[in-house]
């Protein structure tokens, strides 16, 4: 594609309604019955990045975040990530 990830059939970006339909049909084929949205991918993405170490400059850039503000909201600690910090005192 030249300006979109997906195009549509005759070019150009998709709908919002299309892009939702084409989402919540793969949600049924993969027996996936929790009610997110195409949000709540993008959430996930970003979550996966946070925790798998990606600084936040080059996470802004991924999400195609202008302000460093609206990024920082998805910094939130998560279990996973809070387990796998190890405490200095663990050692003594």
């Amino acid at each position: 594609p030249k300006s979109f990830l997906f195009e549509g059939q005759y070019g150009g970006a998709y709908s919002i309604r299309s892009v939702q339909s084409v989402f919540k049909k793969a949600m049924r084929k993969a027996n996936i019955n929790k009610t997110i949205g195409i949000h709540g991918l993008g959430h996930s993405y970003a979550t996966h990045l946070i925790e798998s170490g990606a600084d936040i400059r080059s996470f802004q850039d991924l999400l195609g975040h202008h302000a460093l503000k609206t990024t920082q909201i998805y910094t939130h600690v998560t279990d996973v990530s809070k387990s796998k910090v190890k405490s200095p005192l663990d050692d003594l």
